[in-house]
């Protein structure tokens, strides 16, 4: 009888790591590697790293990856109390599947990688879910529900929009994913999200602005975040399937690719700037600079001379 594809992942991996080819620490194949190098489909990667991780070989390590694992950290023969010996239920299903996006990105979740994840059969989150886009949906109220917003606004309206947009930030931060499933245009309907649009509206209650006006005002704030946020996921991917990080890939690759585009008297100004030497692209600098105009703009609309 064949071996199945993925075991054959497996057996590969699971040489390396005895040989030492790859040691603690090390990243192993991401699953859009495994895809590339194997010729196999995502869900047998997906269950190719997932049964490495049940043996205890490897780990997820949110913003890294997959890494092999400290043999000292590695489960004892001893077995103790599995995931899916426990009763499943929603906030179970949920958690799991924020834990997959966290750390191995959004394409990368499905039924059955959570089903894998909680050690159940795929059709018993059924019972619990309709759906994936149902369980996305679960998964960015509940991420958005981690930075509670206090009870009251403060008094002064920069103060009370600083607050509402910093908890965004956050959240998109520990879940880079999720800047992917919101939307502007067709908003989802969703109580978490719903409350830091009325936080928005009540911060700006009462400074003479129309209803249409405040509603611009919120969305403008809503996708200011959003839009540095977007980048987030992206980055992480580049991250964990090129081994570098943006300062390495900007030295190896960008630099060089500039370089070879702007010659001798061609963008003068960018050039003058770019031979400083003195930017560094860092999206929490990116995110602070762009919410102090973003808030200086909105004084004049709040506090108009």
């Amino acid at each position: 009888m064949d071996t199945p594809p993925y075991a054959r992942i497996v057996t590969e991996i699971r040489h390396r790591i005895a040989t030492g080819e790859l040691r603690a620490g090390d990243r192993v194949p991401s699953t859009r590697q495994l895809i590339q190098d194997w010729g196999v489909a995502m869900a047998t990667a997906t269950k190719a790293l997932s049964t490495l991780r049940q043996e205890g070989l490897v780990r997820a390590v949110r913003g890294v990856g997959t890494v092999v694992a400290d043999p000292s950290e590695r489960p004892v023969p001893a077995r103790e109390p599995r995931a899916g010996d426990l009763e499943l239920n929603r906030e179970r299903v949920v958690l799991a599947a924020v834990a997959v996006a966290d750390t191995e990105g959004l394409p990368a979740l499905s039924m059955r990688r959570v089903a894998t994840e909680l050690d159940v059969a795929t059709m018993s989150l059924y019972r619990h879910v309709r759906n994936k886009d149902e369980l996305v949906l679960l998964m960015a109220d509940a991420v958005l529900r981690e930075n509670a917003l206090p009870a009251e606004p403060p008094p002064q309206w920069r103060a009370g929009l600083e607050i509402t947009l910093r908890a965004q930030w956050a959240t998109y931060r520990s879940h880079p994913w999720l800047a992917q499933v919101l939307s502007v245009t067709r908003p989802q309907v969703l109580p978490a999200l719903l409350a830091h649009t009325e936080w928005t509206l009540r911060v700006l209650h009462g400074h003479g602005l129309d209803q249409g006006t405040m509603l611009y005002a919120h969305i403008t704030a809503f996708s200011y975040v959003r839009g540095i946020a977007v980048n987030l996921a992206p980055e992480a991917e580049a991250e964990q399937d090129t081994g570098m990080t943006y300062d390495e890939w900007m030295s190896a690759e960008g630099e060089p690719a500039l370089a070879a585009l702007v010659g001798p008297g061609s963008f003068p100004v960018f050039q003058e700037i770019a031979a400083g030497g003195e930017f560094d692209l860092d999206l929490d600098r990116l995110f602070e600079f762009g919410l102090t105009r973003l808030l200086d703009g909105f004084a004049a609309l709040l506090e108009p001379a």
